[in-house]
C-alpha cells in the first residue's frame, strides 16, 4: 500500500457521520488486546483551548525528559500531524504500517451488526497503537467532539482537563451550556483528578456533580488555582499561576490573547498534580517551556509589515477572544478581514462581533465538503465596506495591493480554511 491509498482509505470511512456510544472503539480494541491500558493517557476536552492546552502540557512535559505522544485535530498542514511524537507527526511509512493492521478489522467490523466505525473512530485507534508502539512516557488525546460518546473516551486517563465550555456543534451537543457540559464532563473517570476553567455557573455545577458522583477531585480556576494576568507583551501575556503551596515567577506565553494563559494554567496545574502523583517533575522549567510554546492558526503572525495573522476562531468563544486579542494587541491600526466558514456556524453573530474593528471585509471559497459559498457569507454579513473574491489568490492579491506596513490582515473563520490557504504564506 502506497501513502496515498493509505490516506484515501482513511478518508473514505463515514466522514463526519456522528454514530453515539463506544462499542465500536471497545470492539475493535479488545481485538487488539486493549493497548490503551497501558498509555499513561491525559484527556482534554472543551470548546475551545483544547490544541493550545495540549501543546503546552506536550512542551512542560518535553521539558521534564519525557517522551510525549499528541492526538489532535484537525490538522493544519498535513494529515500526520494527527499523532505525533515530541511534536514530530507520524511518518507515511509508519501510517501505511498503522492502515494494514486496522483494515482487516473495519473490514470485520462492517459485516457485523456493529456496522462499520467512522474516519475519527479508525484515527483514534491508529493513535492508540502507535502511542503503545512508540513506548511513549504521556499520551494526550483532545477530544474530537463532546466527550462523553466521543471516540477517544476509550482511553483510562491519569487525568483529565475541561478548558472552557461555549456554544458549537449545538445540533449534537445541546443548545444550552448544561448540556453542552454534560457532553464534555463525560470524559471525568473515577477517582481521576480533573482541572478546568469553566466559568458558567451552571455549566460548572453539571462538572462538579460528575466529579462528585465519579469520587473525582476536582480543581476549578479562581477556586483550587489561581491566574493572574500582568500585561500584553510583544510575544504575548504575561501571568503568575499558583496552587497549594506554589507560586509561579513571573511567567510569559509565547502566544497572544489573555485566554491563552487559561490554557497554560490548565496545564501547569496538571505538571503540578503529576508532581503530586510521583512523577519526577523540576518546577524550574516551567517558564521557558510555556514561552516556548505555539500552536498553528491560533492568532499565529506569519508576516510583519503589514502584519498577517491566522486565526482559527469557528465559534463564538472563539471570535470574542480574537476581537480582544487584536484591540489590545493591535490597537489604533486598520484591520482587514478575509473570510470564509463553514456552514451551520452562527456566521452571522460572529461577523457582528468583528464589525466593530474591521475595515474591510473579503469573502472567499475554499475546498471542503461543508464550506459556505462566499457570497452567501457576503449576503448575511453586517460590515460594511465588503468584497466577494471567489478565489483565494483573488482575494489575497485585491487585499495586499491596499495595505501599509501599518495595516493588519487578519484571516479567520474555520480552520479548515486556515488549513487551506496557509500555503501562500509558506
Amino acid at each position: 500500500m502506497k501513502y496515498g491509498e493509505a490516506l484515501h482509505w482513511i478518508h473514505t470511512r463515514e466522514k463526519f457521520k456522528v454514530k453515539p456510544g463506544l462499542v465500536r472503539m471497545e470492539w475493535m480494541l479488545e481485538r487488539l488486546q486493549n493497548p490503551e491500558k497501558s498509555l499513561n493517557a491525559i484527556h482534554v476536552a472543551g470548546t475551545n483551548g483544547k490544541g493550545s492546552t495540549v501543546s503546552f502540557l506536550r512542551n512542560l512535559l518535553e521539558a521534564q525528559g519525557y517522551t510525549v505522544g499528541t492526538f489532535t485535530s484537525p490538522y493544519i498542514i498535513r494529515f500526520n500531524e494527527r499523532m505525533s511524537i515530541n511534536g514530530l507527526p507520524i511518518s507515511d511509512y509508519e501510517l501505511i504500517d498503522l492502515v494494514e493492521l486496522v483494515k482487516p478489522l473495519v473490514d470485520e467490523l462492517r459485516e457485523s451488526k456493529i456496522g462499520e466505525p467512522t474516519e475519527f473512530e479508525v484515527i483514534t485507534i491508529m493513535a492508540v497503537l502507535f502511542f503503545k508502539q512508540k513506548g511513549v512516557d504521556f499520551a494526550l488525546f483532545e477530544t474530537g467532539l463532546g466527550g462523553r460518546y466521543d471516540s477517544t473516551n476509550i482511553i483510562h486517563p491519569i487525568l483529565s482537563i475541561i478548558t472552557n465550555i461555549g456554544k458549537d456543534h449545538t445540533a449534537i451537543l445541546g443548545e444550552t451550556y448544561k448540556e453542552i457540559a454534560y457532553q464534555k464532563a463525560g470524559i471525568i473517570k473515577k477517582d481521576r483528578p480533573v482541572f478546568t476553567c469553566v466559568k458558567q455557573e451552571d455549566a460548572l455545577q453539571v462538572i462538579t456533580e460528575e466529579a462528585a458522583k465519579q469520587g473525582a477531585p476536582l480543581s476549578v480556576e479562581g477556586k483550587d488555582f489561581f491566574l493572574k494576568h500582568v500585561a500584553h507583551t510583544s510575544d504575548g501575556e504575561s501571568f503568575y499561576f499558583r496552587i497549594d503551596d506554589y507560586s509561579s515567577p513571573l511567567m510569559v506565553t509565547g502566544m497572544k490573547g489573555v485566554h491563552q494563559i487559561y490554557n497554560a494554567g490548565l496545564a501547569l496545574g496538571a505538571m503540578e498534580q503529576l508532581r503530586k502523583l510521583g512523577y519526577l517533575v523540576q518546577q524550574d522549567f516551567y517558564a521557558d517551556a510555556i514561552q516556548s510554546t505555539t500552536w498553528p492558526a491560533r492568532f499565529e503572525i506569519v508576516q510583519k509589515n503589514p502584519a498577517v495573522i491566522l486565526d482559527g476562531a469557528h465559534n463564538q468563544e472563539g471570535t470574542e477572544a480574537l476581537v480582544q486579542t487584536l484591540k489590545a494587541h493591535f490597537p489604533d491600526r486598520s484591520i482587514y478581514l478575509l473570510y470564509a466558514a463553514v456552514q451551520d456556524k452562527p456566521i452571522e453573530q460572529m461577523l457582528n462581533q468583528l464589525k466593530p474593528i474591521v475595515k474591510e471585509a473579503w469573502f472567499t471559497n475554499f475546498q471542503f465538503p461543508k464550506a459556505m459559498k462566499a457570497r452567501d457569507i457576503a449576503e448575511i454579513s453586517s460590515i460594511n465596506t465588503s468584497y466577494v473574491a471567489e478565489k483565494q489568490e483573488e482575494a489575497l492579491q485585491q487585499i495586499m495591493d491596499k495595505l501599509t506596513e501599518e495595516d493588519v490582515l487578519v484571516i479567520s473563520g474555520s480552520l479548515y480554511f486556515i488549513s487551506d490557504i496557509r500555503k501562500y504564506f509558506e
